[in-house]
């Protein structure tokens, strides 16, 4: 069984990252040790609330690391992975995206350097791209590498399958949507109970997220929850940039609410407020004045 999923920093707590902690019955597993924030949002730096939620959140996911078997990281982003505190890898069994194949120049610069940090810290290290791994009675699978939204000009990530029993967990990473063809393939494949998804990425809507993209990922999404055995879809990071989101995703929650499946953002599952302090900083900054 799995017995807890825990989100440990998402957007939706008012920080960049994708943390999650997920117990079984016999393995407990980080996905995407990371938290940042944006370096710059309606021509601002991050608010000083901004920063304090960013310290909260890495002291979170450094403790749930320590408890952790397993860490995973989908791809080298600094909101999901933190190169300059390699300490949590230590001793732990490590799956990480592939440092050199279906990944871009970025990426594969700071794979060769956040490698280079852990090395000799873990006391596994494996790439994961479109593997499965057995541990006890818990089964990992990777997806092959999908694109980090649209298009590969931000590289390649692994999505994430948990299974104990009957119970499966899938994890998508920065899929943006998921609005290609491999991204919602895998979710399908996997017909998971939980689905954690990065949502379409409609605060670039028009810019660099096409309406066309959002039609897809929101045809997709209703695909998955009609098509799975999902109770809760739990929709969140570049989705909750946008103040308007559930605007956007409507047709996800009609069909969620015509079959019983929750959709929540991650601190709604972690029962916790939704604060969407990026999408708020302009405001935050005028408060403070």
């Amino acid at each position: 069984m799995i017995r807890e999923v825990k989100p440990l920093a998402f957007d939706s707590f008012g920080v960049r990252s994708m943390a999650t902690f997920v117990e079984t019955a016999d393995t407990r597993v980080l996905i995407d040790p990371g938290v940042a924030l944006a370096p710059v949002r309606y021509g601002l730096p991050p608010h000083e609330l901004e920063l304090k939620r960013m310290d909260e959140c890495w002291e979170t996911i450094t403790h749930y690391a320590s408890e952790a078997d397993v860490l995973i990281v989908t791809h080298y982003h600094y909101d999901h992975h933190d190169p300059d505190n390699p300490e949590i890898y230590r001793n732990k069994q490590v799956f990480v995206k592939h440092p050199t194949e279906k990944i871009n120049k970025s990426q594969k610069e700071r794979a060769a350097y956040f490698l280079e940090k852990i090395k000799g810290l873990p006391k596994r290290l494996e790439t994961a791209d479109g593997k499965t791994f057995q541990l006890g009675k818990t089964t990992l699978r990777f997806s092959k590498p999908v694109y980090h939204g649209t298009n590969p000009r931000l590289g390649y990530v692994v999505e994430v399958s948990i299974k104990h029993g009957n119970e499966k967990l899938v994890f998508t990473s920065d899929v943006e949507g998921p609005s290609i063809p491999d991204q919602i393939q895998f979710i399908l494949e996997e017909d998971p109970g939980i689905l954690i998804v990065d949502g379409p990425m409609t605060y670039m809507l028009g810019f660099r997220y096409s309406y066309k993209s959002l039609e897809i990922s929101n045809q997709n999404l209703v695909k998955a929850v009609k098509e799975t055995k999902l109770h809760d879809l739990i929709l969140d990071h570049h989705l909750l940039r946008d103040l308007k989101f559930k605007q956007k995703i409507s047709p996800v929650f009609e069909a969620a609410e015509a079959r019983g499946v929750r959709v929540l953002t991650a601190a709604e599952y972690a029962g916790r407020k939704i604060e969407m302090l990026e999408a708020l900083r302009k405001q935050l900054y005028a408060e403070s004045r």
